[in-house]
């Protein structure tokens, strides 16, 4: 199952405390880019080239998802490669044909969490660099993009983690 969402919406929160719970979970690709890059001076990075950036990304996306596909049970992703639908179209780019290929290709649970715009606790960081109205626009690309592809989108509530957690599990269970 995907978790999703805008940067700061506490999914990254939510899906700690998923793997505390004994959930398998995949980490949000972006940010183990970002760092990767910055280590080495790389340009696969949202300010020096997005394109690149999410070339990135989606060969991590099916990487992740073709390890998860080894493991038993419920695997919980911090995003996946519908993401790259909405990233796109919030850069103004077309979405390239081989993206649309790997969203049918790579299929998640039909439910798809989406933590959404929560100024409180929307801190920015390192990785981390968006402003509140890219924040929104963000929210409303990434929903429609796993929308316009058959996924349930169920917006996770603002309230403790453990409170998104439970809401989570009545869906799972």
């Amino acid at each position: 199952m995907i978790i999703t969402g805008v940067a700061g919406g506490g999914k990254t929160t939510v899906i700690n405390a998923l793997r505390q719970y004994g959930y398998t979970c995949f980490p949000e690709v972006a940010r183990e880019i970002i760092r990767d890059q910055v280590a080495i001076g790389g340009r696969a990075l949202h300010q020096a080239d997005a394109a690149l950036f999410a070339e990135v990304m989606l060969s991590w996306e099916m990487r992740s998802y073709r390890e998860a596909s080894q493991h038993g049970g419920l695997v919980f992703f911090d995003r996946g490669i519908p993401d790259l639908v909405g990233y796109h179209r919030l850069l103004g780019l077309p979405v390239p044909p081989h993206v649309l290929t790997a969203t049918a290709m790579f299929r998640y649970h039909q439910r798809v969490f989406i933590t959404p715009p929560w100024p409180e606790i929307n801190d920015r960081d390192e990785e981390r660099t968006h402003d509140f109205d890219e924040v929104l626009r963000t929210h409303e690309e990434i929903s429609l993009g796993y929308i316009e592809h058959g996924y349930e989108v169920i917006e996770l509530p603002k309230v403790s983690v453990d409170e998104r957690v439970a809401f989570i599990s009545q869906y799972v269970s």
